[in-house]
């Protein structure tokens, strides 16, 4: 699970995110507003935790971007604006919590890990041999048929197909694929994950050019519906 933590206060901004990696989260630090909003736009998160008061932008308005095109990703403001209106600005802009400074640490990682579960939907377990319509895969032998041929997936394409396989009937997107088969440490350009997309099409669908399984959602990413 990524989290992204923005706070500009060094100090608590290293010892809140030595207590996340404590508790096996991995943790993007942010110490302004642009570079959080810069991070959340390239990379994907499980979670966003902000201070109000940072330079560039402040918190607020970081919640009402990342509102625009992501309801889902859980927000805890984490901030030392403490009065009642502060609370009810943060939970209008789209907070799922709201936490004044000075904090118990203990109190921050219980409400954590209570959003996360809340919000995290486990994946379907797709069995090794997958079938759907008159194609199967073998994500152990990386081998797959279609009604024509058997032919051989690279790692690459194996774990892109299991992703969306897992995920199905879901949008995935770009950021997700990207985080879960390439990692972060290696960064494709998004022109890499259509150009498989399209592979897969040509493997799997009866017409590539009107897909009924590896559907594009303009602007987001792709679905798998099977």
């Amino acid at each position: 699970m990524r989290i992204l933590l923005v706070e500009d206060e060094e100090n608590i901004r290293d010892v809140v995110k030595l207590n996340l990696e404590m508790e096996d989260f991995e943790v993007v630090a942010a110490g302004n507003g642009k570079d959080a909003l810069k991070y959340f736009r390239e990379q994907h998160f499980d979670l966003l935790i902000l201070d109000v008061m940072l330079p560039e932008i402040d918190g607020f308005q970081i919640c009402e971007q990342v509102r625009l095109t992501n309801l889902e990703v859980p927000i805890i403001f984490l901030t030392a604006k403490d009065t009642a209106m502060d609370r009810i600005t943060g939970l209008k802009k789209g907070a799922d919590d709201y936490l004044t400074k000075p904090f118990n640490l203990e109190e921050l990682l219980l409400r954590v890990n209570n959003l996360i579960k809340r919000t995290s939907k486990a994946p379907e377990n797709t069995p090794e041999i997958y079938t759907f319509g008159s194609n199967k895969v073998n994500f152990l032998t990386y081998e797959a048929q279609n009604e024509a041929e058997a032919f051989s997936l690279t790692k690459k394409e194996a774990m892109l197909l299991k992703l969306l396989i897992d995920r199905r009937n879901e949008v995935v997107s770009r950021q997700q694929i990207l985080q879960s088969v390439w990692g972060y440490d290696v960064y494709p350009s998004t022109r890499t994950i259509d150009n498989f997309i399209l592979s897969f099409r040509k493997y799997f669908e009866t017409d590539p050019k009107h897909p009924s399984y590896f559907l594009s959602v303009r602007g987001v990413g792709y679905k798998f519906v099977g």
